[in-house]
């Protein structure tokens, strides 16, 4: 028998590929792609990170100082912004309070050296507290990013612990404006000014456990000044640990014109469905003098309220809304026709599917995850961490370097899971459930019992996790890695 959240999950579902369908089928703008830029030796930008507990009073903590676990004091989140061709050089400090709270730094969505990637334990060493790591990069995509912990991620992440990564280079002609919308909940009691639990059994083994307060750069449902009728760009990034959200924009015209900070053809934002660690570049009609528009999350059961953009000045733009473009990307195109298959199932494991049927009632929590003997959640029938993160099991394929594939990924399950590959991107072909364009995406969201095709050319040498990023599913189970040599 369906759980209520069961039911609401399959009904959000259905709503989602509706959305996409009704966005496939509206006119498409008129301009196209600008051409890739070619690389240019830049600049050094050198940050130092020392990831600390830190009291900070966000706006949505309605004037309590929560301990947050942050990279750097000051603004939260931290931003990093390079232009394309810049080798970012970041230290990070680990003065975590725990004497055992290792860490790490994973540079999410960048096609960045394997030694780079910070994975503890598959391509460096979890950095202990009072030590240090220097991360060096050049990323080769101009776009929006954002980096997290990559150990005890339900609690670090939870905490803070993340910033975001802008490369610039990406635009055809200057927007009106800039703006980053980092979206996430906080697992935080407001009545006695703590942290909730970040972690608990039902959670893991179903669809994760949500936090109730929900903010758009740490503020509940801040209003955003933007320039009036102006076409701004407005990055979204979907940070949150758990939730996926059904982004639309009422009261304004809007276009996705980038997925997971690469670009595609401009087209018609009706809904689209985000889940954690994805993000889409909008561009917007801003509104006129003193008029509002509104980020919404339409799942259900209910609306809500995201974001607020008011228009402000003189009008920047009269024409009809035909936004400009970014530049394409540099990603190789797979070959089709010579790419080999392969084919990845994502499932329950036999605890996993006991706790998914249980009652309502478990509430247990565990502890620090980096040493999890709780195995929910499976990648063609094998778990990882399986005891212990440090244990690691064989790769779940070895690829060929430069050699195209085609991966199969099918939800043999009732929840959803945003899949996450390190190191590469990958290419939506079809799904069984959705209508989608084809896109470059680091993350790609699984609906339940869907399958989907996706492909990419393994022109990055190394060990490449790829996982589930419902963080709690990742850390019982659903995640692995590839090998390509």
């Amino acid at each position: 028998m369906l759980t209520r959240r069961q039911l609401v999950a399959g009904v959000a579902c259905i709503g989602t590929a509706a959305a996409f369908a009704a966005s496939s089928a509206r006119p498409r703008y008129t301009r196209r792609l600008g051409a890739p830029v070619e690389m240019i030796n830049g600049e050094t930008v050198a940050v130092h990170f020392t990831a600390a507990e830190r009291a900070i009073a966000l706006p949505c903590f309605d004037g309590r100082s929560l301990p947050m676990w942050t990279f750097a004091e000051g603004e939260w989140p931290p931003v990093i912004r390079l232009n394309l061709g810049d080798r970012l050089e970041a230290t990070l400090e680990n003065r975590l309070p725990r004497a055992e709270e290792s860490t790490s730094i994973h540079w999410h969505g960048i096609r960045l050296p394997n030694d780079q990637d910070g994975v503890p334990y598959l391509v460096q060493a979890p950095v202990q507290p009072g030590e240090s790591f220097l991360y060096s990069f050049i990323p080769p995509d101009a776009g929006t990013f954002w980096f997290h912990t990559h150990c005890n991620t339900v609690e670090q992440l939870g905490r803070g612990l993340e910033g975001i990564l802008i490369v610039d280079g990406d635009t055809t002609e200057p927007y009106d404006s800039d703006n980053v919308l980092l979206l996430r909940d906080w697992q935080v009691d407001l009545e006695t000014g703590q942290f909730s639990d970040f972690y608990t059994l039902r959670g893991a083994a179903r669809a994760g456990t949500y936090g109730a307060l929900r903010t758009a750069n740490g503020a509940r449902n801040p209003e955003i000044p933007l320039p009036a009728s102006g076409d701004c760009r407005l990055r979204v990034i979907n940070t949150d640990p758990t939730r996926v959200m059904q982004i639309g924009v009422e009261d304004a015209e809007a276009a996705i014109v980038a997925i997971d900070g690469l670009a595609v053809q401009p087209f018609p934002l009706e809904l689209w469905s985000m889940g954690p660690a994805m993000r889409i570049d909008l561009v917007l009609r801003a509104p006129s003098e003193g008029k509002f528009a509104r980020l919404v999350d339409k799942s259900p059961p209910k609306r809500v309220e995201l974001a607020q953009f008011v228009g402000k000045g003189a009008p920047r733009r009269k024409t009809a809304f035909n936004p400009a473009p970014l530049r394409a990307s540099r990603i190789p195109e797979p070959n089709l026709q010579n790419a080999e298959r392969l084919n990845f199932l994502f499932r329950a494991s036999d605890a996993g599917e006991v706790i998914s049927a249980a009652e309502d009632t478990l509430g247990t929590t565990l502890g620090s995850l980096c040493i999890s003997s709780k195995i929910f959640w499976t990648i063609n029938g094998l778990p990882w961490p399986d005891g212990d993160h440090a244990r690691l099991p064989p790769p779940l394929a070895v690829l060929r370097r430069e050699q195209s594939y085609i991966f199969t990924l099918t939800n043999d399950s009732p929840f959803v899971h945003p899949i996450h590959i390190h190191g590469h991107t990958f290419k939506l072909l079809r799904s069984n459930k959705q209508s989608r364009p084809q896109h470059q995406a680091d993350t790609l969201l699984l609906l339940p019992k869907e399958q989907a095709e996706v492909a990419f050319v393994a022109d990055n040498p190394g060990d490449w996790m790829f996982h589930c990023h419902v963080i709690e599913h990742q850390e019982s189970g659903m995640m692995g890695y590839f090998r390509v040599i």
